[in-house]
């Protein structure tokens, strides 16, 4: 069943054992996103350009070895309209990036139609009048991403046409199979649907981790990339803008409490072995809007962090201890002690295949705990914090203030949903 409101009228991927490993660096996110080959077999690839090709006159497909620039693609016609006459449909709305989105967008007056579960929020806690009030000035259409033909039979029956699609789907858990029905298929079931009721323009928000991927849910979200990519080469008149964030303010916010306490703040070897530059859920949900309008963000692939210079882990925990007053006190982890703990669990699965994700979990928290969420260098294949470029205004430090002030609610690690 599919249901469709306004609320006119009236929150890395967090692995199961996200707390875990939250203790133990502050390197483990809840963004958690080049295998060309699917982990089991997904869908086939999305071959639009045959669905769509009765609807538009094609020009000749961009070179695959090229990359595509605005100067090649016409802005589609809905970039000349009023921002209130531009439908921007939202999947992952109630996700912890989605709702503010659909906020950001709202504020900019686009008619947004945001799609939420009628049980939406970790383990289906929030129900639909709470979903309504979470995206008060959207309209809330009640649907399932994951089954194409509900989503499909949910925009039919609101009966408007879609200008722009912005996913920003994420799976609950970087599990293996939940990354590739979220990342990869409900993600593509949104490209499908939005582009069956005449979207020409597509905003993905993936992770700058894809970069370097040894996930399962940074290969699905890649494999979902390289067809969105095809399908702007092989039909002129449509666009996408990929957006790849660093590290959400939340992600890095699970010790500030245990430091408030008097703990010591954890990482890995020596604290240096990865930086990222954090970018607050505000600040993103406002670059990820820019890319409805923005000419110079068509056909783009868009890493983006936040104000300032990167931080690691040991600079984090220093800043902490700053804004509490009191001498630094660090543990310093083996980082052998992850790889020694994820050999064992790549064995166990061999005897036990039901221990698949808890072994993916495991190489979770260890990318986050030795790898940067910065721009990859192509020519050093070194991590670069120049070339990872800045926006918004919102800083660490600020943030840090906050949660002693205030705690961690509304920033719980664990809350991100896929919608």
């Amino acid at each position: 069943m599919s249901l469709c409101f306004s609320s006119l009228v009236f929150n890395l991927h967090s692995a199961k054992n996200q707390s875990f490993l939250t203790r133990f660096s502050s390197q483990f996110t809840n963004q958690a996103k080049v295998s060309s080959v699917p982990y089991g077999s997904p869908s086939s690839p999305l071959n639009l350009s045959e669905i769509f090709k009765f609807s538009k006159e094609r020009t000749k497909p961009i070179s695959a070895s090229a990359t595509p620039t605005a100067e090649t693609t016409s802005p589609p016609s809905f970039r000349g309209k009023n921002p209130k006459d531009i439908n921007i449909l939202v999947v992952g709305a109630t996700g912890y990036i989605g709702k503010f989105v659909v906020k950001e967008l709202v504020n900019r007056e686009f008619n947004v139609i945001a799609v939420a579960r009628e049980k939406s929020g970790l383990r289906g806690k929030v129900n639909k009048d709470e979903t309504l009030n979470q995206l008060k000035g959207a309209n809330v259409c009640f649907s399932d991403v994951t089954h194409l033909d509900t989503l499909e039979k949910s925009l039919e029956n609101m009966g408007v046409s879609i200008d722009v699609v912005v996913s920003c789907l994420a799976s609950r858990s970087g599990g293996v199979k939940d990354s590739w029905k979220i990342d990869y298929e409900a993600t593509k079931n949104s490209l499908v649907a939005g582009r069956r009721r005449g979207a020409s323009h597509f905003v993905l928000l993936s992770a700058i981790c894809v970069q370097k991927p040894l996930l399962e849910f940074q290969r699905a979200k890649l494999k979902f990339e390289s067809e969105l990519i095809r399908e702007a080469e092989e039909d002129n008149g449509f666009t996408y803008s990929i957006v790849r964030p660093t590290a959400f303010f939340k992600s890095l916010g699970g010790q500030v409490e245990l430091v408030k306490d008097g703990k010591p703040y954890v990482m890995f070897g020596d604290g240096r072995l990865c930086a990222c530059k954090p970018i607050s859920e505000a600040d993103l949900a406002s670059f990820i809007s820019d890319c409805v309008l923005s000419e110079n963000k068509i056909n783009q692939v868009l890493p983006i962090g936040g104000p300032g210079k990167a931080l690691t882990p040991l600079e984090q925990g220093e800043l902490l201890y700053r804004l509490v007053g009191r001498e630094p006190k660090f543990l310093k982890v083996p980082i052998e002690i992850m790889d020694f703990a994820i050999g064992v669990l790549d064995f166990l699965v061999k005897i036990f295949p039901s221990m698949e994700d808890t072994a993916e979990f495991g190489k979770i928290g260890r990318y986050y705990a030795a790898e940067s969420m910065l721009v990859l260098d192509p020519e050093t294949g070194e991590y670069n914090a120049e070339k990872t470029p800045s926006y918004g205004k919102d800083t660490l430090e600020e943030f840090f203030e906050t949660v002693l002030r205030e705690g961690m609610a509304g920033q719980e690690l664990g809350e991100q949903t896929i919608f």
